[in-house]
């Protein structure tokens, strides 16, 4: 791959993480809540995760030593107004310090509002189907850019309010209202909350028309918030958009899940500077569902087919419908083969490469993640991370692939050969 000329000055190159998956104990999150529920549907509660949230200075200068330009990570809504009305300057002035310790390191900050997890107080109020989010999460909004807004370099105000939907059509999740008091963590989420379950809704879990209209108010009203205060600042939000493919007899069936779960998020980003694409592979759909990987194809370990070149499918689709600048906030491979993931990573990135050569407005690509973490519903299972985390000491080991990604930001795209990698 030669792309040495291909990438534009400015271009981010970097990692992600997300709050709840690498700080640790989130106490007043929804997400904590769900995970030590009886019934629960999490493998195992996320506990000290990676203990990022003291940890943080050491972890961007190991990011920023490794070579790249940017560190896309989340504030976490439950640290900063653990009750409604409440908002704490101490969680402020944390998340403060490490946009700081981002600048010192010369590491661009995109910065995401919303990752998953909302406060406890939000789930007992009708969550992410309650006309009044919107408003509370534009209220949330306006006190971090007041606090935090100068600091900034690229503001995501919700990661992908499209995965419900696509959750549903892969058999995850996906409950509507009047079925959820019979899954055990939803009747069991109502009870301790003191709510009928047809209102227990939380951001990733809940398909439905209001959900999705609240989801768009809420990327509306936060981003008019953002602007107001920095108008030049960009805004967007990102969505987890698979490469949809048809198996035999599955057209209609695909063309109609592409509509719902990639098409119409991506028609509402239009007016936004940018969105954000979170690619791992492709889904094949036949008449029926979901056709899984045949016998032999290589998998990842959710047993989904190892496709990196579905990333640039859903750039081209983004550009095509959207018609503003992507991305790329996220994109990685489930292995405990480092070898796989470095494979995986040269194609998707030379995907990328093809992209902009064809005019395509690309700007940035952000792998996930940067650590092994708490993969959410699959617990610490996953290793997504270009760097290893011993979870009994904490220790932190960039992995080869990490060392190739940082060299070609370093470079902006001007390939490392694999023996330049250290052991």
């Amino acid at each position: 791959m030669t792309t040495s000329q291909t990438f534009p000055n400015h271009f981010l190159w970097g990692v992600a993480t997300a709050a709840h998956q690498v700080e640790g104990n989130n106490v007043n999150s929804d997400c904590w809540f769900l995970e030590n529920l009886p019934g629960t549907i999490f493998a195992e509660p996320s506990g000290d995760a990676i203990d990022h949230y003291h940890r943080y200075r050491e972890d961007i200068a190991l990011i920023a030593g490794l070579g790249f330009t940017s560190y896309r990570f989340s504030l976490e809504w439950a640290r900063i107004e653990p009750e409604e009305g409440e908002f704490s300057t101490a969680a402020l002035n944390h998340y403060r310090r490490v946009l700081e310790a981002c600048h010192e390191h010369g590491l661009t900050p995109v910065v995401t509002f919303h990752h998953f997890t909302s406060p406890r107080w939000l789930l007992a109020a009708g969550g992410w189907e309650d006309a009044a989010t919107p408003e509370r999460f534009a209220r949330y909004a306006e006190r971090v850019m007041d606090h935090l807004g100068d600091l900034i370099g690229v503001a995501c105000t919700l990661n992908e309010p499209n995965l419900p939907w696509l959750l549903k059509e892969l058999g995850i999740g996906g409950v509507p209202a009047e079925g959820r008091g019979e899954v055990p963590i939803w009747a069991a989420a109502a009870e301790r909350l003191g709510i009928e379950a047809a209102r227990v809704a939380p951001f990733q879990f809940t398909v439905s028309g209001p959900g999705f209209d609240v989801k768009l108010a809420a990327h509306h009203a936060a981003r008019d918030v953002i602007k107001a205060r920095r108008p030049e600042l960009m805004v967007g939000w990102t969505l987890a958009n698979t490469d949809i493919h048809a198996a035999e007899g599955g057209q209609a069936n695909a063309d109609r899940i592409r509509r719902e779960v990639n098409e119409r998020f991506l028609e509402a980003s239009q007016g936004d500077d940018f969105v954000g694409i979170q690619t791992y592979g492709r889904t094949v759909f036949g008449p029926n569902g979901v056709v899984h990987a045949a016998d032999g194809v290589p998998t990842n370990q959710m047993g989904e087919e190892i496709y990196p070149e579905g990333l640039e499918a859903t750039i081209r689709e983004a550009a095509r419908v959207a018609g503003i600048p992507v991305i790329v906030t996220e994109n990685g491979l489930a292995t405990e083969d480092d070898t796989q993931r470095l494979s995986y990573l040269r194609t998707a990135v030379a995907g990328v490469a093809s992209c902009l050569a064809d005019g395509i407005d690309v700007r940035g690509y952000i792998a996930w993640t940067a650590f092994d973490n708490f993969e959410w519903v699959f617990g610490y299972g996953p290793k997504f991370g270009l760097i290893s985390v011993d979870r009994a000491t904490q220790e932190r080991t960039p992995k080869p692939s990490a060392h190739w990604l940082g060299g070609m930001a370093q470079n902006n795209g001007a390939e490392l050969e694999l023996e330049e990698l250290p052991a």
